[in-house]
């Protein structure tokens, strides 16, 4: 399909009078999403997916295309995938082939334990695990298999993982880039956490483990580092490289990027205190490792130099900046990276960017019509000095059109993690672009727990969240609220996951500044998290231990900073938005809330989503959720 096709696509999706729209939730879904796959096998192509959402079947319909890495003219891909690309499953002599499959390890159903009763629903566990992030455990995990390729037909194949109740790709979220070929094709090195049930559940030490196909045995080659190990990855000569984080049960640790020969192990980033890794590619070449990380506010992309290669001490160099977040490496081939980039105003697109003169070239242009026809928004940064007299970024978004004589009711935005980095992303859900779009300011601060400020900055947040990040928050809301154009008398508060914890705390300290609060999947009561969340590494962490311990001060410090012990200073509106499959922030917390803000006869309404885990993933229920969201702020903003 060429580009102007899609682009006709979004002029009769969008097509009203006058020159200029608001984003509403409604055009939001209707934005093409674009990801990049990769370059072709000639790296000639660049192979690219556009998602296009279908209200009426309530799911996203999502079609391939190939373009030209120079630019131009797109083409539906009507090949088979293996034809263009090269398939990383195949190994690279092309002998064997290497895939997943879900494999019955265990018997827990009650059916399964009693044969004689097959219609018994009943779920049988001796362990902690027994669900995770949205789904119980039913026995089967995913195992890798190997298998020869007889004229290109996979011969029988073998179990790698032999009946062990691990999974590769790692649950919920892993994928290809768990398992990975040597270059030589006699090894394969897949990611899985070793662990079963409430040791699971307890531990992120995730490691590496190294199959031959020779001696068909397994060792683990990060047996020596107790955090996480994932997405290996081979350059062309055989150096192995992966991301690390060095501590068991931290999921926010700072994460490296590890390389090694075979003999020696180097940590490539471990000398910059503010770089995190999220994700990396290999040069062609082998001699260096692009990156992705968080800094100030942004996620840019950086080059580190293989010492093993330039045989001197790793140089890391950042290679863009700017206010707009660089979300994926997609290839690189010549002296061009090929990018996903997205701001505060825009969609993911794809993007040439040429080293050699610093440049972006825009590629695929699937909602330009559709862009030029909204409102955009004003981002700003700020800078607010915090009760600890530390400098603060503040991102500020601005209604389209923003009248600096005028008084606007604003949002504090609390983000979620809680160390997760607050960027220029472009959400589906909590867009700033389609809030601020309604007519509201909205305030987001960076506060303590976010990558890219440092690692001490990054800390701070854990064993204390009813602490200095709380107080981040006001000097936030306080500072920006000196300006005229801010109406102090419309403020409300916002957030999910942690931000939806940080609502309910905020909820009760706030002394008057907030109208409204909406918390969406937030942490309410500290201790019945603790009994019912699946990843208890997480709460041990964050908590600094269990509740009953009581000579543990800093455990006991944590648990005593639970928003439910603060109800009797609740008395301002507030929106409560719940997951029932969300077992990370079980149902249970959203329900003690409300309950609670309904007997204290608070004006309350809760939104129940039944088939939504953490996120809401379907169009129909995220189009439900975002009326809800903007009528609350309609009924309370007055």
């Amino acid at each position: 399909m060429k580009p102007f096709v899609i682009s006709a696509l979004a002029v009769l999706l969008f097509s009203t009078a006058g020159a200029q729209q608001r984003l509403t939730p409604e055009k939001l879904w209707q934005l093409g999403r674009v990801s990049g796959i990769g370059l072709s096998k000639d790296r000639q192509l660049l192979v690219y997916s556009v998602g296009i959402p279908d209200k009426k079947e309530n799911r996203i319909v999502r079609k391939t295309y190939l373009m030209a890495t120079s630019g131009g003219e797109s083409m539906p891909l009507t090949q088979p995938m293996d034809s263009v690309m090269t398939n990383r499953m195949v190994s690279p002599n092309g002998k064997y082939l290497v895939f997943t499959r879900e494999t019955p390890v265990m018997k827990v159903t009650g059916a399964e334990l009693y044969p004689d009763l097959p219609k018994a629903n009943v779920y049988v566990y001796n362990s902690l695990n027994y669900r995770h992030w949205d789904t119980w455990e039913d026995g089967k995990f995913d195992h890798v298999y190997v298998a020869q390729l007889v004229n290109g037909h996979p011969a029988p194949a073998t179990d790698i993982m032999a009946n062990e109740p691990y999974d590769c790709p790692q649950k919920p979220f892993g994928g290809d880039e768990d398992i990975v070929w040597s270059p030589d094709s006699k090894r394969i090195v897949y990611t899985a956490k070793k662990k079963f049930g409430t040791d699971y559940a307890v531990s992120t030490n995730t490691d590496l483990f190294e199959y031959s196909l020779e001696t068909r045995t397994t060792k683990n080659l990060t047996e020596d580092n107790k955090g996480y190990d994932i997405n290996p990855s081979f350059s062309k000569a055989g150096v192995l490289a992966w991301l690390q984080m060095k501590r068991d049960g931290y999921e926010s640790d700072k994460q490296d990027i590890i390389i090694s020969d075979g003999r020696t192990k180097t940590n490539l980033t471990a000398q910059r205190d503010d770089i995190h890794v999220e994700s990396y590619l290999w040069s062609n070449s082998g001699e260096s490792i692009y990156f992705i990380a968080p800094i100030n506010g942004t996620l840019q992309l950086f080059k580190v130099t293989n010492p093993f290669v330039t045989k001197t001490t790793a140089v890391i160099t950042q290679v863009t900046s700017g206010d707009f977040d660089i979300s994926a490496i997609v290839g690189l081939h010549d002296d061009a990276v090929f990018l996903a980039r997205n701001d505060m105003n825009h969609a993911t697109e794809l993007f040439r960017y040429t080293l050699n003169n610093a440049k972006f070239t825009q590629l695929t242009r699937v909602n330009d019509t559709a862009y030029a026809r909204l409102g955009i928004c004003r981002t700003e940064r700020r800078f607010v000095t915090t009760t600890d007299n530390q400098k603060m970024l503040v991102w500020v978004i601005l209604p389209p059109g923003f009248d600096a004589t005028k008084k606007y009711p604003t949002l504090l935005f609390c983000q979620g993690g809680p160390q997760s980095p607050l960027t220029q992303s472009y959400s589906f859900r909590w867009n700033f672009q389609l809030m601020a779009s309604q007519g509201y300011i909205v305030v987001a601060p960076a506060r303590r727990g976010m990558p890219g400020f440092g690692t001490a900055w990054n800390e701070q947040v854990s064993k204390d969240w009813g602490g200095q990040v709380l107080k981040d928050y006001l000097s936030a809301i306080d500072a920006v609220s000196k300006e005229t154009y801010v109406d102090k008398n419309r403020l409300g508060c916002i957030g999910a996951s942690f931000g939806g914890y940080s609502a309910f705390a905020l909820e009760g300290m706030h002394e008057g500044r907030f109208k409204t609060f909406i918390a969406h999947d937030g942490i309410f009561d500290f201790r019945s998290m603790y009994g019912t969340t699946d990843e208890l590494f997480f709460e041990n962490w964050e908590k600094g231990g269990n509740y009953w311990d009581k000579n543990n001060a800093a455990a006991q410090r944590s648990f005593g900073q639970s928003p439910s012990n603060f109800v009797d200073k609740w008395n301002t509106p507030i929106l409560i938005v719940q997951g029932g499959r969300d077992y990370r922030v079980p149902i249970e917390q959203g329900q003690q809330a409300f309950q609670a803000a309904q007997l204290k006869g608070i004006k309350s309404r809760f939104l129940y989503l039944p088939d939504e885990n953490h996120w809401v993933l379907s169009q129909q229920n995220a189009l439900v959720w975002q009326r809800e969201f903007f009528k609350w702020l309609e009924e309370t903003l007055k």
